[in-house]
């Protein structure tokens, strides 16, 4: 029987009732295997993120035994190991500064300082310097080489007293600071010790009396833009008063230096220009140096450049201008909303748990109103057209930079091609001073305008070249060459292409934008009729004829004074036509631009494709690595795309946040690419962080491809050494603006500059297989509202080709990637070449249509006119109005996010499965050609080993379904017990 005998000393305890036992049981049955099965499907939703925390697995490659002897070690270090690199590097940024560093004034020779001088330190930047900028461009500093440091280390004493005061008021006193895309929290705040707190230190002057150097900085980042008004940011701010321009604090400083002290000298730690128009007139400041953002060792250089160790060679690469609210950006850089947009995007559940965007209804845009004329390109022209005073408008020029020595230049030669060819001009550059030194030669070219035709800069840099060290007495000759072709301009009103227009084009060797060398003299090319770039006879970089792409964008301008549209900023009329802010009536989206900002129509697209369903998931024994160095439209790559699965591609296409992912089917391994571009940076994975270079802006100061390509070099031996494979980086964009609170990671102002520069990192670092996602195209040259659904970006044809997409252009055509590769059964080495392997796209909109989703840009003018082969990234997916399928439509082949922050709407209709075949095609192709191939060959065969994570996933679950299993059965048996013992008990009674 089950009766129990009776506890000591009383009744029996009643049986707990079957209601109440299930009552308990089946809700904590119910509850663990809810979580146990939700916490499951989370775990496979999210996998992607979760293996960009906890790992991905091990893909483990094994080469057969008859290639086990053959040489697939494609590319290699040019060094034993990666403390080697880490030394290497951290002389190459100081040689980057070295070469970077502006000279920009110097009253009777006031620099270099004598040896061992006793020196004085003052501003907030002197404890407190400004290395780089925040975001994703930001760079480890905790080790870097300090402004105090690098004095020291050049033999100057400095006054510990008074840096100790403004280094503990920096501690207490954080100056501004940009905080990604969250204007309400971000800072704007100069953060300058009051003079009064310096007085209190002046009795330590005289002791460090040879000389005040004096540090003022300002930040960047991204996800913000400077500040246009200070007020609510500096108690003394006066009005119409800005980010860029001294404070109160900062003006009594210098005054106290000037009245203490008989050598005065200002260092510019930061990577966008300042208003610098009163400390260049003022007598008592006697040199100015423009240091840029140092990284991790350059402000050695500035020590050793204010010691005489080194000759500085920098040049500006921004026009420096005296008053930037009268530049004719000032008006249309900022905040402009349409009244009559509200966008709204359809997000699924997933993606909304998941996403941590923060989604508005604004739209929101901005005028390039002043077109062409923005930088040098303005001022030059405005002075030739006579409509502003050159000398009192402009503090330096493009390309300015003075030397402890002198030059002397003279044209040994020039050479002029047809048009369909090229002209070179070779100049002697002598040194005529004392010391050793190098310079730096540049081409401009002016074309013949005629006023109410094509719009044209009075002049433009068409080539430029840096000679190296030049004693005193010695000469080095250097030759600029250009094409014909690349002083055409584009017309997009009448002919719609590029045209060179007859007349005489005026070509001089110049200092700096503004100043022809001494010496020479300009000459002449003439054309003698109009050459057309259309049709068959497009330029001869062009894969195809080059025609209108953007006449959506260039329709909201105006040359008549339509109402409502952007009047076109003319030289013919540059008083009449100058930049205003937006009117009200421009505020009011039109029905086009309205539609714009709508849902893609993946549904319609569907429809209107007439395409065959693509073949997926045949067989096949080719592996990844069986295609390297064959061409992109080889036959085996549709044998090898065809094997592939719709899941196996979409999840690396869905999940490209700093990767790609593996294919094990085809032997695919996963790649590695971090941020840029000062170095590699990463917020995942911070073992890969590595040496922090100098802002884009002090490595193009050094107007040097070779130091660029150098840093490509060296970033190169890096990756090896860390297994990197692609890199988030160089940065393109212009600083079409001052207040670009980006500026840091962009070059100049000028797209030739620039887009030689980024050329040279670029092809440096492609010598050891890492491919670069060339970045932002295009036209992301403003942060503010940039992830507000994007910002609608207006401009001419004419200018976004011309100047924008300019950088972006010579880079496609003018990387190259050396692909070594086994070509045969035997493991003959043969080499290949390919060309620009990576771009990211923008956040913003070209017009109304998002950068990403833009067939014009991304496929048209890429692939179509520049014949890029390679693969393109977004930026950061994790907004609704950037859709996959949009982007994988136009040519964005990977989505930097993770699943399940973003989706595709389709991925099954035949026009999705094309466009997500075509989008494996370009990473693979991309891939298959890097050092992500590094000791593979054909035959290999890969096993897959999963991450920790995964196996204790699966055996947690198994635990937990087992105990969910045996609490089930106990519960069970214990029911059928108690209803047996109810029934038994009822019978006996």
């Amino acid at each position: 029987m089950n009766a129990r005998p009776a506890a000591a000393g009383g009744a029996p305890k009643p049986r707990m009732s079957n209601k109440k036992y299930l009552a308990i049981w089946i809700p904590v049955i119910a509850l663990v295997t809810i979580i146990t099965v939700v916490a499951n499907i989370a775990m496979n939703v999210a996998t992607g993120w979760i293996a960009s925390q906890l790992g991905t697995g091990t893909y483990t490659f094994t080469n057969s035994e008859e290639s086990k002897d053959w040489d697939t070690t494609y590319y290699e270090a040019d060094y034993d190991t990666i403390e080697d690199v880490d030394a290497a590097s951290l002389a190459l940024v100081e040689e980057i500064g070295a070469g970077g560093i502006v000279l920009a004034k110097n009253n009777a020779a006031a620099l270099p300082l004598a040896a061992g001088a006793q020196v004085t330190m003052l501003g907030r930047a002197a404890a407190d310097p400004v290395y780089g900028g925040s975001g994703s461009g930001s760079v480890d500093t905790n080790s870097a080489v300090t402004a105090r440091m690098g004095i020291e280390n050049a033999g100057f004493g400095v006054n510990d007293q008074v840096f100790s005061t403004i280094e503990a008021f920096a501690a207490e006193n954080p100056r501004g600071f940009i905080e990604m895309d969250k204007p309400d929290v971000s800072t704007y705040n100069i953060g300058e010790l009051p003079v009064a707190d310096y007085e209190a230190q002046a009795s330590s002057f005289a002791q460090f009396g040879d000389a005040a150097v004096i540090m003022i900085g300002r930040p960047g980042g991204e996800g913000g833009d400077l500040a246009q008004d200070m007020t609510g940011w500096d108690d003394n701010a006066q009005p119409g008063q800005h980010q860029l321009e001294l404070n109160k604090d900062e003006r009594d400083l210098i005054a106290l230096a000037k009245a203490n002290f008989e050598t005065v000298v200002v260092v510019i730690n930061a990577s966008t220009t300042l208003e610098l128009g009163d400390l260049q007139n003022d007598a008592g400041v006697d040199a100015i140096l423009l240091a840029g953002s140092p990284g991790a060792t350059a402000f050695n250089a500035l020590g050793r450049i204010l010691s005489g160790d080194v000759n500085p060679s920098g040049r500006t690469v921004d026009l420096w201008a005296a008053d930037f609210t009268k530049d004719p950006t000032y008006a249309n850089f900022g905040s402009f909303q349409y009244s009559n947009v509200a966008p709204s995007y359809p997000v699924p559940v997933t993606e909304s748990a998941t996403s941590n965007a923060e989604v508005t209804d604004d739209a929101t845009f901005v005028n390039y109103a002043e077109g062409i004329y923005f930088g040098y390109r303005y001022y030059e022209t405005a002075a030739a057209e006579g409509f502003i005073d050159y000398d009192q408008a402009v503090v330096y020029p493009f390309g300015y930079g003075l030397s402890y020595t002198s030059f002397a230049w003279q044209i040994a030669s020039t050479e002029s091609g047809a048009v369909d060819g090229t002209i070179a001009v070779t100049v002697n550059v002598t040194n005529t001073g004392t010391v050793a030194g190098r310079d730096v030669v540049q081409l401009y070219y002016s074309a013949p305008y005629t006023p109410g035709g094509i719009e044209k800069p009075e002049v433009l840099l068409g080539g430029f070249a840096k000679t190296g060290t030049i004693e005193p007495g010695a000469s080095e000759q250097v030759t600029i060459e250009i094409a014909v072709e690349d002083m055409a301009s584009y017309d997009y009103l009448d002919e719609q292409a590029y045209v060179l227009e007859a007349g005489d084009y005026e070509l001089s060797v110049r200092s700096d934008s503004h100043t022809v060398a001494a010496g020479t003299q300009p000459f002449t090319y003439t054309v003698a009729s109009d050459v057309v770039y259309s049709g068959d006879d497009h330029r001869a970089s062009d894969e195809t004829a080059v025609r209108n792409q953007f006449d959506d964008v260039s329709a909201q301008f105006t040359t008549d004074g339509e109402a409502g549209k952007i009047p076109v900023f003319s030289r013919a009329d540059f008083a009449g036509t100058f930049p205003t802010a937006p009117t009200e009536d421009m505020l009011v989206a039109d029905e086009a631009v309205a539609a714009g900002f709508g849902v893609w129509d993946h549904e319609g697209a569907a429809a209107a494709f007439d395409g065959e369903m693509p073949t997926t998931g045949a067989s096949t024994d080719l592996s990844l690595i069986d295609l390297r160095g064959l061409p992109k439209d080889d036959a085996k790559w549709d044998e090898l795309l065809d094997s592939l699965s719709v899941g196996d591609m979409t999840s690396m296409l869905l999940n490209g946040a700093y990767q790609t992912a593996a294919i094990g089917s085809i032997g695919k391994p996963q790649t590695l690419e971090p941020d840029g571009p000062a170095g590699f940076s990463s917020f995942i994975n911070s073992a890969i962080n590595g040496t922090a270079y100098p802002s884009e802006v002090l490595i193009a100061q050094t107007w040097d491809v070779e130091l660029g390509a150098a840093m490509g070099v060296m970033l190169g031996n890096e990756a090896i050494f860390k297994n990197i494979n692609g890199w988030y980086a160089p940065a393109a964009n212009l600083h079409r603006s001052p207040f670009g609170g980006r500026n840091f990671e962009y070059y100049s102002e000028d797209p030739v500059l620039s887009g030689q520069m980024l050329t040279a990192v670029s092809n440096g670092i492609g010598t050891k297989g890492v491919y670069t996602m060339i970045k932002h195209y295009a036209m992301n040259e403003q942060e503010t509202n940039r992830v507000n659904n994007g910002i609608a970006t207006w401009a001419t044809e004419q200018t976004i080709r011309e100047v924008y997409l300019k950088p972006f252009e010579i880079a496609v055509k003018n990387i190259e990637m050396n692909v070594k590769y086994l070509a045969d059964d035997a493991g003959t080495v043969s080499e290949t070449t390919i060309g620009a392997a990576g771009m990211m796209s923008s956040f913003n909109r070209i017009g109304a249509t998002w950068a990403g989703g833009s067939v014009a840009l991304m496929d048209t003018v890429l692939r179509d006119e520049w014949g890029f082969e390679g693969f393109a990234i977004t930026d950061f997916n994790l907004y609704p109005y950037m859709n996959p399928n949009e982007g994988i439509n136009a040519g964005s082949d990977l989505m930097l996010t993770f699943q399940p922050s973003k989706s595709f709407n389709d991925s099954s209709s035949a026009k999705a499965v094309t466009d997500i075949r075509q989008a494996t095609h370009n990473i693979l192709f991309t891939v298959a050609n890097s050092n992500a191939m590094n000791g593979l060959a054909p035959g290999a065969t890969v096993a897959y080993t999963p991450p920790a994570w995964v196996v204790w996933q699966i055996a947690i679950t198994a635990v937990l379904g087992l105990l969910i299993l045996g609490a089930i059965v106990m519960v069970v048996l214990r029911v059928r017990r108690r209803r047996a013992a109810i029934a038994q008990a009822a019978a006996e009674a």
